[in-house]
């Protein structure tokens, strides 16, 4: 892992339209709720086997709820051969310190049920 983004220094990447990819790494109802726009949802428990769509990335931003499994999930991203020479990050307080506008789902579940991703480590 190269260290952690602020979600202002996201916002502004993603404002300047520098290729960026942002992954989510919660579960499918907590992104449906509301995301960060232009990010793909890639659940912590589905990161081992998705983590080859990633590959020829040249930065990576990984988003959680408060930013702690994130970390993880950008080591993982980081360790793997396809992403080793992408910046990769996490974001730094999670979606909870996200202040931009966020994209929800037209099937977004009711709020309060599966807030995030269970990490497995």
């Amino acid at each position: 892992m190269d260290g952690e983004i602020t979600p202002e220094e996201v916002e502004r990447l993603l404002d300047e339209g520098a290729d960026v990819r942002v992954v989510d790494i919660r579960s499918p109802g907590a992104f449906a709720r509301g995301h960060i726009p232009g990010s793909e949802n890639v659940p912590m428990p589905q990161l081992t086997q998705r983590v080859d769509s990633l590959s020829g990335s040249e930065r990576i931003v990984t988003v959680c709820p408060h930013g702690k499994a994130s970390v993880q999930a950008a080591n993982l991203i980081k360790s793997f051969e396809g992403t080793a020479d992408a910046t990769v990050e996490s974001m730094a307080g999670g979606i909870t310190s996200w202040e931009g506008a966020l994209e929800a789902g037209d099937d977004a579940p009711a709020a309060g049920s599966d807030e995030g991703p269970q990490s497995p480590f």
